[in-house]
């Protein structure tokens, strides 16, 4: 009766077990993290609006930069999470400064909804060794939801030794339709105006010596330097063509760069007719007003730039690559001195090089006294005979470096795309005026051991004026128009969990099959267990001595 009880339990207590264990087994699900909903039914959704939506599909950005300053540019190499991936990619500058930066954007596949249409007027933004951190100060306004009226105000600049802004004014409007999408008057707008700019009163990638003198520079054997000039000024200045030290001046006194009169600049995104179509186009614009550029300034030596024209990219996306285009507007500099034209900057003539150099004493015996300010290209200031044209400067000036001038070339490309929509997708970039500082193969044997090895292709680089403009349109050009169906509530329905042929990320997965089958197995084994039980085996009877005695067993074998 003892052996029975176990087995006629069996069977039962199996079945418990098995409806306890499947309770939680059953209830388990794959976790899914639904589409938040707004705390407040009345503020714009966070992805899409909750009525019709919008038939169009349009992606494009304008950016504009007044003044952007590089310090030892194509020198950091650019980091990535691809091993080996960043080598391929052009070097970043150890630091980028820009100033009365401007953008705009458009783009109707953003997730969250203010992202849609964004413009902004900043008054500054730096990057160091590719790296951007954002600054504040700076005048934003994004949709949905729509902005009649743009947002404008005064920005304001931090102080930096290297720079000097004046007043910056910044305005920002950006448009979107709940209903109609990007098929407003203009999507973003947004433009920037500083009064004044000063760049760079010292080069800070050289290094901090005297021209001559312990620790200065390795002058050849028997060179001496002019009558007039002062050895003592430094080579971070130029040799006294910079300030040096301190503040940049407000006036411009004193620097590389600077900009007296108002510069000002606008980035847009809007949509425009196709000729012969009822769709329209995406265009991105970019345009910069300039008047004159200082370079220099407080010198003998002082150039001035006349910008002719107004630099405007522009760049129109179809949809289809026949169509779509890039038009370019390309100023016109001419570089004067006293009152004279020495230079023309344009498309057939886009760079100039213009070498600084220590006078000799060749120059004193040729012209007499000098001013302490080194040669600019080929320009000699004398204290009796004014400035005065070298000629030859072999054997009378020692190369240090070279400023070079030059309007950047349109730099454009274009590409058919399948995502987020079918379409074709074109940019463009070009730049106003670049100023580079670049060292002479000289200068690195003139400095002390060890310093020159180090010396980089290009010691700074402004640049005035930078331009970027991208467009993306679907093919065919975008819709103006609104769904007949209206889209799922606010947050939507919650996403499905990952189907059967996705990569397993965890335990979940096997668990469920598993428990199914071990219970399965263990059910079987219960069943057979109750339906044939083991039988006991009957001993077999000893046989008796004809006493009845038992036999005893002997240890010995028996016949």
């Amino acid at each position: 009766m003892r052996r029975r009880l176990p087995r006629a339990v069996a069977l039962p207590a199996a079945a418990a077990l098995l409806l306890l264990i499947a309770a939680p087994a059953s209830a388990q699900e794959i976790p899914t993290t639904p589409i938040p909903e707004p705390a407040n039914p009345t503020q714009p959704p966070m992805s899409a609006p909750t009525g019709p939506q919008p038939l169009g599909h349009a992606v494009g950005d304008a950016g504009t930069a007044l003044g952007v300053l590089r310090l030892l540019p194509n020198s950091v190499p650019t980091s990535t999470i691809l091993p080996g991936f960043g080598q391929t990619l052009p070097k970043q500058s150890a630091l980028e400064a820009g100033m009365g930066l401007s953008s705009a954007s458009a783009n109707s596949e953003a997730y969250l909804a203010y992202e849609k249409s964004i413009a902004q007027a900043s008054p500054f933004g730096v990057a160091v060794g590719g790296q951007a951190p954002q600054t504040p100060g700076s005048v934003v306004q994004t949709a949905l939801p729509d902005n009649p009226q743009p947002l404008s105000g005064g920005l304001n600049a931090p102080s930096n030794p290297l720079l000097n802004i004046g007043v910056l004014n910044g305005t920002a409007h950006a448009r979107w339709s709940d209903s109609l999408g990007p098929c407003v008057d203009t999507i973003a707008d947004a433009s920037t105006s500083v009064a004044s700019l000063s760049l760079l009163n010292v080069i800070p990638s050289l290094p901090q010596i005297p021209l001559l003198g312990q620790g200065g520079l390795n002058l050849p054997q028997g060179t001496q330097l002019a009558q007039g000039f002062d050895p003592a000024k430094g080579l971070q200045s130029l040799g006294g063509l910079l300030s040096g030290g301190g503040q940049t001046a407000a006036n411009g006194t004193g620097s590389l760069l600077s900009l007296p009169n108002t510069l000002s600049s606008r980035s847009q995104v809007k949509l425009v007719d196709i000729p012969g179509s009822k769709n329209k186009a995406v265009q991105s614009s970019s345009t910069l007003q300039a008047a004159n550029i200082d370079i220099l300034k407080g010198t003998p030596l002082e150039l001035s730039i006349k910008v002719a024209g107004q630099p405007t990219l522009t760049v129109t996306s179809t949809g289809d690559e026949k169509t779509s285009k890039v038009d370019y507007t390309a100023p016109v500099l001419t570089i004067e001195a006293g009152g004279k034209t020495l230079y023309t900057l344009d498309a057939a003539h886009p760079t100039k090089d213009i070498p600084i150099g220590l006078p000799l004493a060749g120059l004193s015996d040729k012209f007499g006294q000098l001013n302490s300010i080194p040669v600019v290209g080929g320009l000699v200031s004398t204290l009796t005979k004014g400035i005065q044209q070298v000629g030859d400067t072999a054997g009378t000036v020692l190369d240090l470096g070279v400023l070079r001038l030059s309007i950047a070339g349109l730099d454009q490309k274009g590409s058919a795309a399948t995502t987020p929509y079918k379409g074709y997708q074109l940019g463009a970039s070009a730049r106003l005026f670049d100023l580079q500082v670049l060292p002479t193969k000289n200068l690195k044997t003139l400095l002390p051991a060890g310093a020159g090895d180090n010396l980089p292709s290009s010691l700074a680089q402004l640049s005035l004026g930078e331009q970027v403009a991208r467009a993306y349109a679907p093919t065919g050009g975008v819709v103006c128009g609104t769904a007949t169906t209206a889209p799922p509530a606010a947050g939507g329905q919650a996403p499905k969990g990952p189907v059967k042929n996705l990569a397993y990320t965890g335990t979940a997965y096997d668990t469920v099959p598993l428990f199914w089958a071990g219970t399965a197995m263990l059910l079987m084994g219960v069943v057979m267990v109750a339906a044939f039980p083991n039988r006991r085996r009957i001993a077999a009877p000893v046989k008796l001595h004809s006493d009845d005695a038992p036999r005893k067993p002997s240890p010995h074998p028996r016949d």
